[in-house]
């Protein structure tokens, strides 16, 4: 038995999803790395005038829930959205994944593909990495300088990085995105 399971409350508590509007046609909206369904909250509103919206976090937004070995890919992440949906009854959805989601749906439509009306992939990659003859956009030595200086001083880390990612001098999108990644 998996940890989702001994959560009594099946997948659809274990992953707080939540259904906005009443819509014919289905839209799930899945977050990537570092966030939670609240990166939707504004396009909720306005969407679910038209869809049945589906929102949902992510398993490693609940840290009692999240077993990294279990979580050492997309996989068991693709297997937790085909089971949402299933729970939810939906049948065919139009599914927007933002960074790691994007890859989660991917993967997810191949193994159900039943279930998939459309794939929209805001910023998606297979690998972050750079490789021979593949620009991921990031050297290994990258990667370990931001894990470096994130595991020295998270908050200073987050300071730095927030304003560069959302590029505008916008005070409150700043701060908002300060406080999703825990700063």
């Amino acid at each position: 038995m998996d940890m989702l399971s001994e959560s009594g409350g099946g997948i659809i508590e274990a992953l707080n999803a939540t259904v906005h509007g009443n819509g014919t046609r289905t839209l799930v909206l899945s977050h990537g790395f570092g966030f939670d369904q609240s990166v939707w909250h504004y396009l909720i509103p306005y969407l679910a005038c038209y869809f049945k919206v589906v929102v949902f976090d992510l398993i490693f937004v609940n840290p009692n829930l999240y077993d990294p070995k279990k979580y050492s890919n997309f996989d068991s992440y693709a297997q937790d959205l085909v089971c949402l949906l299933d729970q939810l009854n939906v049948k065919k959805t139009i599914y927007l994944g933002h960074s790691m989601s994007a890859m989660i749906g991917c993967i997810a439509a191949t193994k159900r593909p039943d279930l998939f009306e459309h794939l929209i992939l805001l910023g998606g990659s297979p690998r972050y990495l750079n490789a021979e003859g593949y620009y991921g956009g990031f050297e290994r030595s990258d990667i370990d300088k931001i894990f470096e200086a994130i595991n020295e001083n998270f908050p200073v880390w987050v300071q730095n990085f927030v304003p560069m990612a959302v590029g505008i001098n916008n005070s409150a999108a700043i701060a908002e995105f300060e406080y999703s990644l825990g700063g």
